[in-house]
């Protein structure tokens, strides 16, 4: 998210497969919001893998001690055909957005952003009264090219479908999923089959998930020892499994408990070009994206930046209230980017 890399390595991924087996995937590593932000641990996109269904990100933070310092700053920034899911463990973010929306999400409560056509947003973390540490996940789901044309537009949801059995718990935050009976559906708007839930097992407990067999899945493990079908997934990795299966075992090793989200949908058929906070259909999406965002930018004599005269009525509009100005674009690459494509 908001990478300023001027040229990032260009790589042509692929998601999707029927193959047996659980497909581990390390993080690594990235600097949100600037050289001297807090870091994220980033499993989805990568080389081996850009998607889980329309799931195309996923950063992992945390727990970090935000008491003496000022925490999340993700200066406002653009985003299009993607919608942001916002999910926390421990802590507050404020989200400000271009269509005029300020909203706290806290645990357990679900921040959904879609960008659509074009929205800008920040990310901070509460100026004043804000609890000590923070520490969640932040995802996005790719838009369907049927759903790229949609309005922008912003959601909160803080009364969300909860199920105990076994020792387990489920919240389901975006889309369904049925746990031992219990059908839990979220009300969030999602424009592709999808799913993602928290889980949270006692130590030595086990959770048997139904799922939709015509889905492919990863879960990020956050804290515990966790086995998905009995493979031990480490911390802040995605273990990936394909299509085809009814049901899922999530195991929590026998001397502490454990927490994971899980990510799901039917696979992303369509080619994406993803390139900094844009997600697009061809390299001149990104392209034309970018030129109309730094429009809207104006550079300061100190180095700093700001919204240029009319940017209100330009395509990503203006994100009011946040302290400094906003993320001025990094320059595309040389060489073009090429769409992802799917293996046959």
């Amino acid at each position: 998210m908001s990478n300023l890399d001027t040229r990032p390595a260009e790589h042509v991924c692929s998601s999707g497969s029927a193959e047996d087996g659980v497909e581990l995937l390390g993080p690594r590593d990235v600097p949100l919001g600037g050289p001297r932000a807090m870091t994220v641990r980033r499993t989805i996109p990568q080389r081996s893998r850009s998607l889980v269904g329309a799931w195309c990100f996923s950063d992992h933070y945390g727990p970090d001690d935000v008491s003496a310092s000022a925490g999340m700053q993700v200066p406002p920034h653009p985003h299009t055909g993607l919608q942001t899911v916002s999910w926390l463990f421990e802590g507050e973010i404020l989200h400000r957005d271009s269509v005029g929306s300020l909203q706290t999400v806290r645990p357990g409560e679900l921040n959904l952003m879609t960008a659509g056509t074009g929205i800008s947003h920040s990310e901070e973390s509460p100026s004043a009264d804000r609890p000590p540490r923070l520490h969640g996940i932040q995802l996005w789901t790719a838009l369907p090219g049927d759903a790229l044309g949609v309005a922008p537009r912003f959601e909160h949801h803080g009364d969300l479908p909860v199920a105990t059995v076994d020792g387990g718990r489920v919240q389901v935050f975006v889309g369904s999923l049925r746990l031992a009976g219990h059908d839990l559906t979220s009300p969030a708007t999602t424009y592709s089959p999808l799913v993602g839930a928290q889980l949270d097992l006692e130590a030595g407990a086990e959770l048997r998930l139904d799922i939709d067999p015509g889905f492919e899945h990863g879960l990020v493990v956050d804290a515990g020892d966790v086995r998905l079908e009995g493979v031990t997934v480490a911390p802040s990795s995605l273990a990936y499994v394909g299509p085809g299966r009814r049901r899922l075992a999530v195991t929590a090793g026998p001397d502490r408990p454990a927490r994971a989200v899980l990510i799901g949908g039917e696979p992303f058929t369509e080619d994406v070009v993803m390139w900094w906070n844009f997600v697009g259909r061809t390299h001149d999406d990104v392209a034309r994206a970018r030129d109309q965002w730094m429009a809207q930018i104006a550079d300061l004599p100190d180095g700093l930046t700001a919204y240029a005269d009319g940017a209100r009525d330009a395509r990503f509009g203006r994100v009011d209230g946040y302290a400094s100005g906003p993320l001025r674009a990094p320059a595309l690459p040389e060489m073009r980017l090429k769409p992802r494509t799917r293996p046959a």
